[in-house]
């Protein structure tokens, strides 16, 4: 390495070169820095205390992107000048979020955009392209974004395309919710059909049980799509259990048109109520049961690692009843949900157009173990696939599915971002009940040939780049 750069890949001595520092690696594995392509640390870069990213930089993870699920800071220039001027650990890239586009042209409202909101919301996009963003993301599920219409979404996507951007969804419905898993599938395969953006669905998935074992015909839809010509790929997390609001866990969406407000005055209203109750009730049904639903990033200590059926029990409720009553009092309380079966994550896991990646925020282990795991648990236990399989879903296939220049192989002209590993020790530590535990078994990270783990332990070095795609 010189520099920022990797200069010869080699026997330097052979080739006569002078080195200047050499470290004993024997032992380790030299890999690329691992990548992640969906996390939800904006707010973490943005935190002196937590702008080292050191929770993935003890994973071996040296670029991060974040601003999925539709959710992204704007404007997204100003955010990537504040983490180059301030300092981050490691690389981080910018999605434009279509909820947030969303938010500013038409607030938290169930409508549908006029002709000038629609070229409001484009322009917004185009803006956030060139400024940087690496293309646009977007949160179905969840409201604002839920509102939209396919042809919404089509008309951004096009704009994004049109820089080279990709499309990054959190699909429509990952469930039984409204149109269903396959239906949210081909949604995100026709919005690639129309436009010709590269798309790419986040943390894929088969939630809840109506859809268990459903993998297989996700994979055959998505496989017909691909020998068509369509460029779609995927990311999963290693976990049986996903982490969201409560809020968009159980309540239906037409309930929260307005935003929480609006949304607290349904619950007060007794023919509103009503309805809540039954659409409530089978909301939790899909999601596997109450007992299956933890509140997690709980104001009230009291309720932190509490199932909504332990809540139900104490407050003496009907389990609808105590999904309203926990939401009157917290609106915007977490949710881990157990909601997945292993044969699912295996069949997924197991495709070469699916990488590795994070979902990493707060109240669930993911952002602390997703690559310590996949690696130590599924690689190394229980055999799933070789190491190099997985090394390369968390480097070099994931930098050329997101367009990243020089980065993810170990490769003369590229980026210094490096980890050496002691593989036999390489394993997460974090926990559902202790989430905030960091990886074992990353000896050395460079970043950007600074290097910014050394014997395990985080030197202070924030060498990381704020990236843009344009």
């Amino acid at each position: 390495m010189k520099e920022e750069q990797i200069v010869f890949v080699g026997n330097s001595q052979e080739k006569g070169l002078r080195t200047i520092q050499v470290l004993d690696a024997k032992g380790l594995i030299l890999a690329p820095g691992f990548i992640d392509p969906h996390t939800h640390l904006e707010r973490d870069l943005s935190d002196p205390e937590y702008r080292s990213n050191l929770a993935c930089l003890m994973q071996g993870v040296t670029t991060v992107f974040t601003g999925n699920d539709g959710n992204s800071p704007l404007p997204i220039g100003r955010k990537l000048e504040e983490w180059e001027r301030n300092g981050i650990g490691t690389n981080a890239g910018l999605f434009v979020g279509h909820g947030a586009v969303r938010r500013v042209v038409l607030g938290l409202e169930a409508k549908q955009p006029t002709v000038e909101d629609l070229e409001e919301m484009k322009a917004l996009v185009a803006k956030s392209m060139e400024e940087g963003a690496y293309g646009l993301s977007t949160g179905l599920f969840y409201a604002p974004g839920s509102y939209a219409k396919e042809e919404e979404v089509v008309a951004l996507a096009k704009v994004a395309a049109s820089y080279g951007g990709l499309y990054d969804s959190h699909i429509r419905d990952e469930s039984s919710y409204t149109i269903g898993l396959l239906a949210s599938i081909e949604e995100a395969i026709n919005i690639g059909r129309k436009t010709g953006i590269p798309v790419h669905v986040s943390h894929i998935k088969a939630l809840g049980t109506d859809v268990w074992r459903k993998s297989k015909e996700v994979i055959a839809l998505i496989e017909s799509a691909q020998n068509e010509g369509i460029n779609i790929t995927a990311n999963q997390y290693p976990y049986l259990a996903s982490k969201t609001s409560f809020r968009a866990t159980v309540i239906p969406r037409w309930a929260e048109d307005g935003g929480n407000d609006a949304m607290l005055e349904r619950f007060e209203n007794v023919e509103v109520r009503k309805r809540l109750i039954q659409e409530i009730t089978e909301n939790i049904r899909i999601r596997g049961g109450a007992e299956a639903l933890v509140f997690s990033e709980t104001e009230n200590p009291d309720y932190d690692g509490m199932s909504l059926r332990k809540f139900a029990e104490i407050r003496r409720l009907s389990q609808a009843e105590a999904a309203m009553a926990i939401l009157s009092e917290e609106p915007n309380l977490g949710v881990i949900s157990f909601n997945m079966v292993e044969e699912d994550l295996k069949n997924f896991m197991l495709k070469d157009w699916v990488v590795t990646g994070s979902d990493g925020g707060s109240g669930h282990p993911r952002k602390y173990g997703s690559f310590a795991r996949k690696i130590g648990h599924y690689t190394k236990k229980e055999k799933w696939m070789d190491l190099s399989f997985a090394i390369h879903q968390s480097t070099a296939r994931t930098a050329r599915i997101l367009g990243l220049d020089r980065r993810g192989l170990i490769k003369e002209g590229y980026f210094a971002d490096l980890v050496l590993i002691d593989i036999e020790r390489y394993t997460d530590k974090a926990t559902f009940d202790a989430p905030y535990e960091l990886a074992e078994g990353v000896e050395y990270v460079f970043v950007n040939g600074q290097l910014a783990l050394e014997d395990g332990e985080f030197t202070g070095k924030l060498s990381g780049k704020a990236l843009r795609l344009n």
